[in-house]
């Protein structure tokens, strides 16, 4: 009997729980653009209070959530603030200048994080015929970074620096609870400084569908219209809902397990040279491996998925590893002796 595959490719690939499954087929619902879906009701008023925010609003993505933020703080032809190697400048598809005819100004972090220099000189001159800059959007954990943490402190700064030169702020909290467990944190200290707040159900929580946007009433009232505009609005959505609370109560306690899952097998493959990682970077479930010449991260894919695993090459030299609720001790085990002697 062949071994099990072992799929680190992302935390996306997740399947939902016994007890979510269970959750979906009794759920309560109704029409929840007409806001009748009790069940979903009950996630944004869970969603809300987590994040410390007035309201909250369930979207099929994480992508819409970002981008109907964007859509609610900004008008054509305005610019956007953002991070080099940020989610939202990168990964969707330029929507904020295709949908809400917003640019992008894109500033360089370390580890994908900005300095408050960086933002105040990011930011248009006050002139008639440049662009307005009117929102800084940040992410946490970053993604492409590694998974890295932006410490609260750092987010209120950068947000302080937006917000007095007149700029809505908004974080792409993708995986917020991670940052939460990392930096030992409630998730709404982390939001805190922004407007806005957005967090995924279905990437290490382990809902299959679903994300959550949360601000003010003013913003929240705004966004539906948006949603209902991108073709976000959904019916009987308690049955994906019903997941998401589950996912809340059982599977965030879960995720320090997947972040020393990550560090482990980081220092594993830190015994290799021909791999580079850096176990002291890894703050979540998210991890980098470099791969030395003559070995390119596609082939070094390649070469793990014959043995049974599966990781993402996100460029020539790198590639990724992502942990999640699915992934064991025993996991952890096999593939630290696959990096330790790959070759």
């Amino acid at each position: 009997m062949a071994e099990r595959i072992i799929d680190l490719r992302s935390d996306t690939v997740t399947k939902p729980t016994p007890r979510m499954r269970e959750a979906m087929a009794r759920a309560e619902v109704g029409d929840d653009v007409y806001g009748e879906d009790p069940t979903v009701n009950l996630l944004q008023e869970k969603a809300a209070k987590l994040m410390g925010k007035e309201r909250a609003i369930f979207l099929p993505s994480g992508t819409m959530g970002n981008q109907v933020a964007i859509k609610c703080h900004t008008q054509p032809g305005d610019e956007v603030i953002v991070e080099a190697s940020s989610h939202i400048f990168n990964y969707e598809l330029g929507a904020m200048s295709a949908i809400s005819g917003v640019l992008p100004r894109s500033v360089p972090g370390r580890d994908g994080m900005m300095e408050a220099s960086q933002v105040r000189e990011a930011v248009r001159p006050d002139i008639y015929y440049l662009s307005r800059t009117t929102l800084l959007c940040l992410e946490n954990t970053h993604n492409m970074a590694g998974g890295r943490c932006m410490p609260v402190g750092l987010s209120r700064e950068l947000c302080s620096a937006a917000r007095g030169l007149g700029l809505k702020c908004h974080l792409d909290g993708a995986r917020i609870f991670n940052a939460a467990a990392a930096l030992d944190v409630e998730a709404r200290e982390i939001a805190e400084p922004f407007d806005s707040v957005m967090f995924c159900l279905s990437k290490g929580l382990s809902a299959p569908v679903g994300s959550l946007l949360a601000g003010s009433e003013e913003l929240i009232v705004l966004a539906r219209r948006f949603r209902k505009m991108l073709g976000g609005g959904m019916r009987q959505a308690g049955i994906l809902a019903a997941a998401g609370l589950v996912a809340l109560e059982d599977v965030v306690p879960l995720l320090a397990d997947d972040h020393r899952r990550a560090r482990e097998l980081a220092e594993a493959a830190a015994q290799n040279d021909r791999l580079e990682a850096d176990p002291d970077k890894v703050d979540t479930n998210i991890f980098m491996v470099r791969v030395n010449p003559p070995l390119d991260a596609r082939g070094f894919a390649l070469g793990l998925r014959e043995k049974g695993v599966l990781v993402s090459p996100i460029s020539d030299s790198v590639a990724r590893f992502v942990t999640h609720r699915e992934i064991s001790d025993e996991d952890v085990g096999r593939v630290s002796s696959i990096l330790k002697s790959y070759s």
